[in-house]
C-alpha cells in the first residue's frame, strides 16, 4: 500500500467571526490583537521608544497635512475579508464621516506606517506582504532601534516591487502628496 501523506491546512477566520469571537468574548476586550491573513495575531507590548514615536509622527502629520487627511492611529483598517490589522498610524481620506458604516479600507488608505522596535521582521516580512496584496501602494516601517525607515511600493501579489531603506537624515514624501517632505529624523523619537 502506497503511502500519501495529507497536507496540513489551516481554519483562517474571517473579520466578521473575529468580530463574533469578541462579542462572545472568546477574546478579552482588554487583549491587544489583530486579524493577519485569517489568524488572530497579539500585538507586541510598546515600549516607551515606540509610543514617543507614534506621538511625534501623529503631530508630524496632522501639522503638514492639515485637513487633507485624517490621522488613524491603531485603528482598525479592512484590507479583505480575512486581514484587519491595526497599524501604528495609517493616513486615511477625510472626512470622518465616510466611516461612520465601516472601518477604512485599502482603497481608501494612503499610507500605512509601522513603528519598529521588536517587530521589524514581522513588519517588513508578515505584514508588509499582507499590506501588498491588498494593494496599499505606500508602506512605511520606522525601525527606532537602527534609526532607519523602511520604504515599500509598487505593490503586487507577491510582494512590493520597490524597497528603500532610508537612513535618518534622509527626506521622503509621500506618493499622494509629493509636495509634503519629511526627514526620517523628524519621526524619531
Amino acid at each position: 500500500m502506497q503511502k500519501i501523506e495529507t497536507p496540513l491546512t489551516f481554519r483562517l477566520w474571517t473579520v466578521d467571526e473575529y468580530y463574533l469571537m469578541a462579542e462572545a468574548e472568546i477574546l478579552d476586550p482588554e487583549e491587544r490583537v489583530e486579524l493577519i491573513e485569517g489568524q488572530v495575531i497579539r500585538m507586541a507590548a510598546k515600549g516607551i521608544a515606540h509610543v514617543i514615536a507614534g506621538k511625534q509622527i501623529q503631530k508630524l502629520l496632522e501639522n503638514l497635512l492639515a485637513e487633507k487627511v485624517l490621522v488613524w492611529t491603531q485603528d482598525p483598517i479592512r484590507l479583505n475579508n480575512y486581514s484587519e490589522p491595526e497599524p501604528d498610524i495609517a493616513l486615511v481620506m477625510p472626512p470622518l464621516k465616510r466611516y461612520l458604516d465601516h472601518h477604512p479600507t485599502a482603497s481608501e488608505v494612503y499610507l500605512i506606517l509601522e513603528i519598529a522596535d521588536t517587530t521589524l521582521r514581522i513588519d517588513t516580512q508578515k505584514k508588509a506582504k499582507t499590506y501588498s496584496r491588498s494593494g496599499i501602494a505606500d508602506y512605511w516601517v520606522l525601525d527606532i532601534v537602527d534609526r532607519q525607515l523602511h520604504v515599500f511600493r509598487k505593490p503586487t501579489e507577491t510582494g512590493y516591487q520597490n524597497k528603500i531603506i532610508l537612513s535618518e537624515t534622509e527626506n521622503i514624501s509621500l506618493l499622494v502628496f509629493p509636495d509634503v517632505s519629511v526627514t526620517v529624523s523628524q519621526m524619531l523619537p
